[in-house]
């Protein structure tokens, strides 16, 4: 029973991370009330590119993976068991973290030419774009008409 417990946690909490976010620009809870800065400018080229995982998904799925082959077998084929879980887990956190995403080249309205990679939207040639800067960092890009 507290196997099933277990594993019905660990899934729910999985499937709920996926549902935080709307699709809505979302910012840093550190920076947000910093003043930025933007740009605007006209795509010339989209290429897709992927992100790699951060970190973030390895270390989640190795922990998962972990815990869940625990729960297999007795002696030595729980600990081989468990060491698989963690590699499966840490192998497959850093697949599901990866993410698709755009490589837009833009020519700025002063003529400077930039690079700018964004996840999960997309974007086409000639698309007018407002890319607001933290810093020296992307914070968002976004159509605008």
């Amino acid at each position: 029973m507290k196997k099933l417990f277990l594993i019905s946690s660990v899934t729910i909490m999985l499937i709920l991370s996926g549902c935080a976010t709307k699709n809505v620009p979302e910012y840093d809870g550190n920076t947000y009330q910093e003043i930025k800065t933007y740009k605007i400018g006209i795509v010339k080229s989209v290429r897709p590119v992927v992100i790699s995982d951060n970190g973030t998904g390895t270390f989640l799925g190795a922990i998962v993976g972990t815990v869940l082959g625990s729960m297999v077998g007795e002696g030595n084929g729980n600990t081989l068991a468990t060491l698989a879980g963690g590699l499966g887990g840490a192998y497959a956190g850093n697949q599901v973290a990866k993410a698709n995403a755009s490589e837009l080249s833009v020519q700025l309205n002063n003529g400077k030419n930039i690079v700018v990679v964004v996840k999960g939207k997309d974007f086409l040639v000639g698309d007018r774009v407002k890319i607001i800067k933290d810093g020296n960092k992307v914070d968002q890009v976004y159509k605008i008409n």
